[in-house]
Order: C-alpha cells, then sequence, then structure tokens
C-alpha cells in the first residue's frame, strides 16, 4: 500500500461516492477505483461495501481507517517536515566525564533552545570507551580528554583544559614542590581509561611509575568527599572540577615544579560518518561555545 492509496482512501470514507471524489481529487474514476482496489488486494477483505449505489465502509474498512489514520497523518506531518529547511534529527553523544559533566549540558541545552524538533542522546563514559563508541558506529560525535590516533577516526580541538594537583592539606596551599615530595600522601586517581589520569602520568614521566596509587574513583563528588574528609588524601583532577571549592578554600592547589599540564578537549567522529545539517550545525554550535584560545 502507498501512501497515494491510503490518502484516496481516506478521502473516499468522507465523500462515499466514487465519481464525486474522483472530481475533488482531479484524477479518473478509473484511476480511484483501481487504488481503491489495490488497497483491498494488500488488506484481502474490501473495505467498503456496495450496497445498491451506496458506498459503506465495512466492517474491515472501519477498522482499518482507525488504526492506520493516526499513522497516516504522523508520516505527512514527518514528510513535510524533512521536506522543509527545518533542523530536524536524533543525535547521538558521548562524553568524558569532565567534559559530560561541566561543559556539554550548557551546550546541549543552548543548541535544542534553538531546534525544537532536535533531539539529543547523551552519555557519559571514560575517552577509551567512547573512541570504541565512535569506531563501532554506536555515537555520532564523542567528546574526550586524551590522545586519539585512531585511522578511522577524525577529531577536532575544541578547547583546553588545566589540570591541577589538589589536596585538603591548608599546608600546601600555594606551595610550589616536586612530585615526589608528594608521595607519602595517599593519592587517589580516575579510573584506567580515563583521560585525566593518562594525561596526567604522561606529564609526569617515567616517575609516574612510582606514584603510589591507593585507590580509583569514577565520580568527581565521591573524590570531593575523600578529599574534604583527609587532609593526607591527594589527586588530580581539571580546575572547573574544584573550582568552587578552591574559591571557598576547602580545597588547595599544589603547584608542582616542572611540571604544567594544559590539555585539548578533542571532538570526534568517524571518517565515514556521513556529514548531515544536523551534525555539522551542531559541531559550529559546539565550536562557537568552546572556541580555542
Amino acid at each position: 500500500m502507498t501512501l497515494k492509496e491510503l490518502s484516496f482512501f481516506y478521502r473516499l470514507c468522507e465523500e462515499p461516492h466514487f465519481s464525486k471524489t474522483a472530481q475533488k481529487l482531479n484524477i479518473t474514476q478509473s484511476a480511484l477505483s483501481l487504488a481503491i482496489k489495490s488497497l483491498e488486494h494488500d488488506i484481502g477483505e474490501p473495505l467498503f461495501d456496495r450496497i445498491g449505489k451506496k458506498l459503506v465502509l465495512s466492517e474491515t474498512g472501519r477498522l482499518f481507517k482507525e488504526l492506520t489514520y493516526p499513522a497516516f497523518t504522523a508520516l505527512l506531518e514527518a514528510q513535510s517536515l524533512f521536506s522543509g529547511n527545518a533542523l530536524l534529527g536524533i543525535l547521538k553523544i558521548a562524553s568524558s566525564k569532565t567534559i559530560g559533566d561541566y561543559l556539554t549540558p550548557r551546550i546541549v541545552f543552548d543548541f535544542l533552545l534553538y531546534h525544537e524538533n532536535v533531539r539529543i542522546h547523551k552519555e557519559i563514559h571514560n575517552s577509551a570507551t567512547i573512541i570504541q563508541m565512535v569506531k563501532n558506529g554506536i555515537i555520532d560525535i564523542g567528546f574526550i580528554e586524551s590522545a586519539c590516533d585512531e585511522r578511522e577516526i577524525v577529531k577536532e580541538t575544541i578547547g583546553y583544559d588545566e589540570l591541577i594537583v589538589v589536596t585538603g592539606d591548608g599546608a600546601l596551599a600555594n606551595r610550589c614542590v616536586y612530585i615526589d615530595e608528594l608521595f607519602e600522601k595517599k593519592w587517589i586517581l580516575r579510573e584506567k581509561g580515563s583521560g585525566t589520569r593518562e594525561v596526567f602520568l604522561e606529564a609526569l614521566g617515567e616517575i609516574a611509575r612510582s606514584l603510589p596509587v591507593f585507590t580509583e574513583f569514577s565520580e568527581f563528588e565521591e573524590a570531593k568527599t575523600l578529599l574534604l574528609h583527609s587532609a593526607d588524601i591527594m589527586t588530580c583532577v581539571s580546575r572547573v572540577v574544584v573550582e568552587k571549592e578552591l574559591q571557598r578554600r576547602e580545597l588547595f592547589e599544589v603547584q608542582l615544579k616542572n611540571v604544567s599540564i594544559r590539555r585539548p578537549f578533542y571532538l570526534i567522529y568517524h571518517k565515514d560518518k556521513y556529514q548531515s545539517k544536523l551534525l555539522s550545525t551542531f559541531k559550529t554550535h559546539v565550536l562557537n561555545v568552546l572556541r580555542p584560545s
């Protein structure tokens, strides 16, 4: 069955007379009759009873109209939307923890304000998982914090971030020390696969092998709770994660000698991904919000 046949059927329901309906549709009566016969062939039963000169919906016809008309009107609405210039579609994205908690909520909210026919499904994973999701076509766009050299993936720098060493020990506030002077502390780090962890350890170089990792965490609130609980705990996180706690002097930054960690944020997508109007517009929006300085 086709949309045209269905359209003819609903019009005939409104004006149950072949000649009058055909005239309103500006087609021949035989063309209308053939369309209805084709529809009835697909259904397997007559949709109309021919009682004398009257055309009356059969019991099958009444049920068919009731079940299909809502879907038919929805299809017409969708056809109208897609044939216009409106931006529409469902976009699947995934962000690493720092980006997903502190940057993409605002990006997505602002984008949806101006594009009411768009839906965005968003998830939060570590960078390694997101790279695999892009490679496997599970998501359209990923936001990560670690390097990505996969040949199948295109990456674009969308901004920069500063990683800092943080503690609840006020005695270390604004001190500048070598990293190994802090090895007696209990270090907590993000789980393996995290961009924050990988960038931090890479910046430390060979001495990272000696860093005493006490435990791992996956949620920033968990890490901040531990830092506030004990002055003996240290970690490395993005400055944006602890900005409020630093301002309130609940947590303290420790400067490292010879180590400065400024990392890029990347937007990634598969090289074979079709650059739809929605995808291109969203990418432009992201770059406008987080344009590298």
